[in-house]
């Protein structure tokens, strides 16, 4: 399983913050945007990521995370001359892709909570499990109008359809910015028509896969907290949200040196030269904490 991380787009909803920077680089309380999504494939076991990008701020991003090493992964990049909708993601990443499996996350969403589901995904993904080529999620909103909307059959539970941003919406399940899909999505979204606003859907990339009868749908627990961060309001709650969590716990979310360690991409020597290195702040302090209890 690769993973991508579409990080391009123009973020007018955050003008002017935007104007000289991305919105993925704009900080969600203590850490950069980008770092949620990243932790989310990180958790899900995922070393191989795609980074999408603008031209401009690309040197940014290399500047952030470098090659991934540090954190025991391996970061590609790739610019987005113009955002022209979400299944560009797959063409842009043809070639990194290949023969794998991928994992699409949109670097302005984040999760909160248990990553169990998506793990068991990964794996059933890994496994065409019931003969089923892609995977989407649905989570439960107040208001779906924004979103792409499932509607499931009242008996079955079997998905009956997929909507863009429906008006009436006929279900309050939205699909989050996380997708699991097979080597053959990126010639799907080669074939996606651009809609009346003139950018391809991921709909109907979806569709694709639903109307072959190879697409799954996970329903995501209430327990666990979906993030979109796309406006200034949105940014706002998802920072007091992670403020509120980290405060509370003393645990930091999304810290990825942390996860790396965890996850056992580095080992603890390779945490203590990372830590090392970094400026006297409170990171470094809650970096050095974990090494303390570790040698302990």
């Amino acid at each position: 399983m690769k993973g991508i991380i579409l990080a391009g787009g123009a973020g007018s909803r955050l003008y002017p913050m935007t104007r000289v920077m991305t919105k993925q680089l704009q900080s969600v309380y203590d850490k950069p945007m980008i770092y949620y999504p990243l932790s989310i494939l990180m958790l899900g076991g995922i070393k191989d990521i795609l980074l999408i990008t603008t031209p401009d701020d690309q040197p940014l991003f290399k500047k952030l995370l470098g090659d991934g090493s540090q954190f025991g992964i391996k970061l590609s990049y790739v610019i987005q001359e113009k955002p022209t909708g979400l299944p560009d993601a797959f063409v842009l990443g043809e070639k990194f892709i290949g023969d794998d499996n991928v994992c699409l996350i949109l670097g302005d969403n984040m999760f909160y909570g248990d990553l169990d589901f998506l793990r068991l995904a990964i794996k059933e993904q890994e496994e065409k499990k019931n003969g089923l080529h892609g995977r989407v999620f649905a989570y439960y909103v107040a208001d779906p109008t924004a979103y792409g909307v499932v509607e499931f059959d009242k008996g079955t539970k079997k998905v009956k359809s997929i909507e863009e941003k429906p008006k009436q919406p006929k279900s309050n399940y939205a699909v989050p910015g996380l997708y699991l899909f097979d080597n053959t999505v990126a010639a799907r979204a080669k074939a996606v028509k651009p809609s009346a606003r003139g950018e391809t859907e991921i709909v109907d990339l979806i569709l694709s896969y639903h109307n072959e009868g190879k697409l799954g749908v996970e329903m995501m627990y209430r327990g666990l907290a979906w993030l979109d961060t796309g406006t200034p309001r949105s940014l706002l709650d998802a920072a007091a949200f992670i403020g509120a969590i980290e405060e509370r716990q003393g645990l930091k979310v999304a810290c990825l040196e942390e996860i790396a360690f965890r996850m056992k991409f580095i080992t603890l020597e390779q945490l203590q030269k990372i830590t090392s290195e970094l400026p006297k702040c409170s990171y470094r302090s809650y970096l050095e904490k974990i090494i303390t209890e570790e040698t302990i």
